[in-house]
């Protein structure tokens, strides 16, 4: 495998916190760095590459959903701690009509401080209430396998930020996107695309700055982003609380649950 060439990013926010993120660049991965059997040519093709993925995943995917009581196609829902550093999947227990955690990866890279995203160029990872549908899969990314998590939503539209193609994929790659291991977006991707094909018509991507807890929030009073933070607790608590994710809407330049 080509050697990487690794770089830590070290930043200071304006209360002194150090945030770091290490930004892994390597070349896009080849049949011969996994246990894909395509040839070169057929995995530089997104839909063989998707293919693959889901055929050698699903086996075991569907074992490990098993083990608890969950199966793969059932609804899924990804929920994002960016100070942690974590991803969340969880999906739908059908006879109770909860959501209940499978599984969680660490993001291997990341760029940019907590708070949201505000402009193209700006690096940082977004924070709020996303969604995607099937044409958000991108099997045929440079970063092995994507999903385009959906912004700018129409809540950072209303506050005029800018920017695009911000992205959970492989190849620990970041520039505001969330970056997996391949193996870890090969399940990721899988549990996505099983729920997707299963007729669910779209799932939920929430990304937090950290666990939105009372404790955790109340040192933060005196942070530029409390009031958003705040706005992005109701729906945290909504999921705390009930199990199922919020249906998300804007009103008055605020996320609106119900």
């Amino acid at each position: 495998m080509k050697t990487a060439i690794i770089a830590i990013l070290c930043l200071t926010s304006a209360a002194g916190s150090i945030y770091w993120f290490g930004f892994h660049r390597q070349a896009p991965m080849t049949p011969s760095d996994h246990i894909s059997t395509l040839s070169e040519a057929d995995y530089a093709r997104g839909e063989l590459r998707e293919k693959d993925a889901v055929t050698r995943m699903t086996p075991r995917m569907s074992r490990e959903l098993n083990e608890i009581g969950l199966s793969l196609g059932s609804p899924v829902y990804i929920r994002v701690f960016k100070e942690s550093r974590e991803l969340e999947i969880w999906c739908l227990h059908q006879a109770s009509g909860r959501y209940r955690h499978f599984k969680t990866w660490r993001i291997a890279a990341m760029s940019g401080l907590l708070g949201p995203k505000l402009a193209e160029g700006d690096f940082q990872a977004p924070e709020g209430f996303y969604h995607a549908k099937k044409s958000q899969l991108r099997p045929d990314s440079n970063y092995h396998l994507a999903i385009n998590v959906g912004y700018p939503n129409r809540y950072d539209l209303a506050h005029k930020r800018t920017g695009d193609f911000i992205m959970i994929h492989g190849n620990r790659l970041s520039a505001g996107c969330l970056a997996m291991t391949d193996p870890s977006m090969e399940e990721i991707y899988t549990l996505c695309h099983s729920a997707l094909a299963n007729g669910q018509p779209f799932f939920r991507i929430h990304i937090f700055p950290f666990r939105m807890t009372d404790e955790r929030l109340a040192g933060e009073t005196q942070h530029r982003w409390y009031d958003f933070w705040m706005n992005l607790k109701e729906g945290y608590d909504w999921f705390e609380e009930k199990e199922t994710p919020p249906d998300v809407s804007v009103k008055n330049k605020r996320y609106v649950f119900q």
